[in-house]
């Protein structure tokens, strides 16, 4: 007998799922090159597409460190109702996509596509999405971005297909 916790889940596999499937618009380009070396550390989420995951969350962050065995660990914490809530997972390289192509794993068997689609040239921002358009993340290594390059980063994702009508600016103002 299935549990109504158990269809939940259910649920929200299936719903991952049928949105990982990509667009039939233009492919989605990525950078030519990431350095993964200067990529890892500390990002903040200056907006995002929101997931059902990051419901009620604020002061998003997230974490990458390279580990030995090859992969990338990514450590995402928010406040969420005043309690930090926190996930593990890791990532691995497309190979032959320049760093600019992974695939986050938090819980098995299921990865997602996190491609890095902009990055400033002194790694201080970055735009992650999915080549299904239904994903995005603007990141930066400080809580705050100029307004004028804010809008310039969503300008070129609307261009790039992106529904920007589905971007929600992240509350950074942390206590």
């Amino acid at each position: 007998m299935i549990r109504h916790s158990q269809y939940s889940i259910i649920f929200l596999i299936l719903l991952f799922l049928m949105n990982s499937t990509t667009s039939s618009s233009q492919p989605l380009e990525t950078v030519p090159s990431v350095d993964l070396n200067k990529y890892a550390g500390k990002w903040y989420e200056i907006a995002s597409f929101p997931q059902i995951f990051q419901k009620g969350c604020q002061c998003t962050t997230a974490e990458y460190s390279l580990d030995p065995q090859g992969f990338v660990v990514v450590e995402n914490r928010c406040n969420r109702n005043g309690k930090v809530s926190y996930i593990k997972g890791k990532a691995t390289v497309d190979k032959n996509s320049g760093n600019a192509k992974l695939k986050v794993q938090f819980f098995w068997p299921f990865k997602g596509k996190y491609w890095i689609i902009e990055l400033a040239s002194d790694y201080s921002y970055a735009v992650v999405g999915h080549p299904n358009r239904k994903y995005l993340w603007i990141l930066s290594r400080t809580p705050k971005m100029n307004e004028s390059l804010y809008q310039d980063i969503v300008d070129r994702a609307k261009r790039r297909g992106f529904d920007i009508t589905l971007l929600k600016v992240t509350d950074q103002n942390c206590h």
